[in-house]
C-alpha cells in the first residue's frame, strides 16, 4: 500500500512531536542540579581516617569515598562545635554572624542570617536537617529546612543516657525506645527522605551522633569489648557505606554529590592515639594550633569529581556556602559579605586554586594562613613548614625573605578582614560553654 501524502504528514509530525518531547526531557534532565548530602563526623580528626594515614583506626568506607572522589588534606574549620556549624551553613565568619563561642552560636536569627537550605530553595531543592542541632539556634525549620531529625546535646546514642531520653522528628518530640540506636534510626530517615524525594534535587544536613562522647557500645559491640572507640568509629564507617550502598541501588550516585567533613579536630582525650606515621598532631578540638581545626575532608561525585584525587589547596568551613550554591546554580545572597569561595570548578577537573589563604577565629583568637606561615591577633607569626605536627614560631625580622613577605601578605589579609571590628566575643576565652566550665571548676 502506498502511503498517502496525509499519512506521511501525520507521520512526520508525529515523528518531530516525538523528538521534541524526547529532547525536552534530555534538557530538563541535563539541567537539573545534582543531589547534595552533607556528612559531618562530631570531634572527629584527620588521624582517624585511614585514608589520611591513621595508625589506628581503620575506615575501609571513607577511604573508598576517598578514592572515588577528591581528598583535601588543608581544609579548616573553627575547633569547636558551635561555631563550626554556624560557619558551614552560612559561609561567614564568625566576627560577622556573632558565632565566635559555643554560647553565642545560638543567638543570631533567621532574619540576620541565610542558611544553605533557603538558598538552595530557589532552585528546586527539598531539605532535611538530620542530627545535631542543639549549638544551633532555634530549630531547622526557622532556617528553611523542609524536613528534620534531632537530637539534643552531643554524643546521643541510646536511651540510658539523660540527654537521649527522646528526639524530634519534625517537631514531634519521641521517646527513644529501649534497644534503640538513635544513629541507626537518623540514617533510616535519611534513606526514607531520599526515597521519597528521589524524583527532585534534594540537600541533607547530616549531622551525626559519632564519635562525639559518650563512647559507649554500639550494636556491633562484642561482649567484653575494650576499644568501644575503635568501635564506634568502625560502626560511624559502616553508616557511611550503608548510605553510599543505597544510592547505588536508587542510581542516585552520579546524581550526587557527597561531602565528608569532621566539625573540628580529634579530642583532647583521643588526640594522643590519633596519631599518622607516630607522630601526634600539633593541638586537638579547642586548640588554635593545627590540630584543633584542621578536619578531614572528601568530596564524591561520581562521574564528575576526578577519582582518587588528593590536594593540598586550602580550603576552609565558608566554602561550602558558595560551593553548593554554585553547584545549584543559583546566586549568592545580596547585600552581605559570604566568606567562603567556591571550590565547584575542582570537583570538575580544574586545578585552579580557589583561594589563597584560610582564615579561622575561636573566641577572641585568630589567624590567618597560607601555604606556609601562619599569623595570629598577636603578630607572631608561625613556619608552617611542619605543619600539623609542629609549628614554629618566627620572631620579627627574621627567618628571611620569604617570611617577611608571608608577614606583609597575612596582615594584609587581616587588615582587609578587620575581625576586630566585627561582632566582639563576649564569651570564656577558651570558646566553650560559660555554665559547662563553671560546673568543671567547681567540681560538679
Amino acid at each position: 500500500m502506498t502511503p498517502t501524502p496525509a499519512l506521511v504528514l501525520r507521520f512526520l509530525g508525529l515523528s518531530l512531536l516525538g523528538l521534541l518531547f524526547s529532547g525536552v526531557g534530555v534538557a530538563a534532565e541535563a539541567v537539573r542540579p545534582p543531589n547534595i548530602i552533607f556528612i559531618l563526623a562530631d570531634d572527629y580528626g584527620v588521624g582517624e581516617v585511614g585514608s589520611y594515614g591513621s595508625d589506628h583506626f581503620r575506615t575501609p568506607n571513607l577511604d573508598r569515598l576517598a578514592g572515588e572522589g577528591v581528598r583535601f588534606t588543608r581544609a579548616y574549620t573553627v575547633p569547636l562545635c558551635g561555631p563550626s556549624r554556624a560557619l558551614i551553613l552560612t559561609g561567614r565568619y564568625g566576627f560577622r554572624t556573632g558565632a565566635t563561642n559555643q554560647d553565642a552560636t545560638g543567638e543570631f536569627t533567621p532574619e540576620a542570617e541565610i542558611m544553605t537550605p533557603k538558598l538552595l530553595k530557589a532552585a528546586g531543592y527539598v531539605t532535611s536537617s538530620v542530627g545535631k542541632w542543639g549549638q544551633l539556634p532555634q530549630a531547622p525549620a526557622a532556617f528553611g529546612f523542609d524536613d528534620s531529625f534531632k537530637f539534643q546535646g552531643s554524643g546521643a546514642y541510646w536511651n540510658t543516657q539523660e540527654r537521649s531520653k527522646n528526639y524530634q522528628v519534625n517537631g514531634k518530640t519521641i521517646p527513644l525506645g529501649d534497644g534503640e540506636y538513635l544513629p541507626d534510626l537518623m540514617h533510616r530517615h535519611v534513606v526514607d527522605f531520599i526515597r521519597k524525594n528521589q524524583e527532585r534535587p534534594f540537600y541533607i544536613y547530616y549531622s551525626l551522633s559519632h564519635v562525639h562522647s559518650d563512647i559507649l557500645r554500639t550494636p556491633d559491640s562484642r561482649p567484653g569489648l575494650r576499644d568501644l572507640y575503635a568501635d564506634n568509629v568502625a560502626y560511624m564507617d559502616k553508616l557511611v557505606g550503608q548510605l553510599m550502598d543505597e544510592l547505588d541501588r536508587l542510581k542516585l550516585r552520579e546524581r550526587t554529590v557527597v561531602v565528608f567533613m569532621g566539625d573540628n579536630g580529634s579530642a583532647k582525650a583521643r588526640a594522643d592515639r590519633a596519631t599518622i606515621g607516630g607522630r601526634r598532631l600539633l593541638g586537638e578540638k579547642g586548640s588554635m594550633q593545627d590540630g584543633g581545626g584542621l578536619v578531614p575532608f572528601i568530596v564524591s561525585w561520581r562521574g564528575t569529581a576526578p577519582a582518587g584525587q588528593v590536594t593540598d589547596a586550602l580550603t576552609d568551613a565558608s566554602d561550602l556556602f558558595p560551593t553548593f550554591a554554585e553547584l545549584a546554580g543559583v546566586p549568592l545572597p545580596a547585600g552581605r559579605v559570604i566568606d567562603g569561595r567556591s571550590f565547584a570548578p575542582r570537583l570538575r577537573g580544574s586545578d585552579v586554586p580557589h583561594r589563597t589563604w584560610v582564615f579561622n577565629q575561636l573566641a577572641r583568637n585568630w589567624w590567618v594562613r597560607n601555604a606556609g606561615f601562619k599569623l595570629n591577633q598577636s603578630g607572631e607569626l608561625f613556619d608552617l613548614s611542619r605543619a600539623p605536627f609542629a609549628e614554629r614560631p618566627v620572631p620579627a625580622g627574621s627567618g628571611g625573605p620569604a617570611a617577611e613577605a608571608a608577614r606583609r601578605e597575612l596582615q594584609t589579609v587581616l587588615d582587609q578582614l578587620n575581625p576586630a571590628g566585627g561582632i566582639p566575643d563576649r564569651g570564656d576565652p577558651s570558646g566553650r560553654h560559660k555554665r559547662k566550665l563553671e560546673r568543671e571548676r567547681k567540681g560538679e
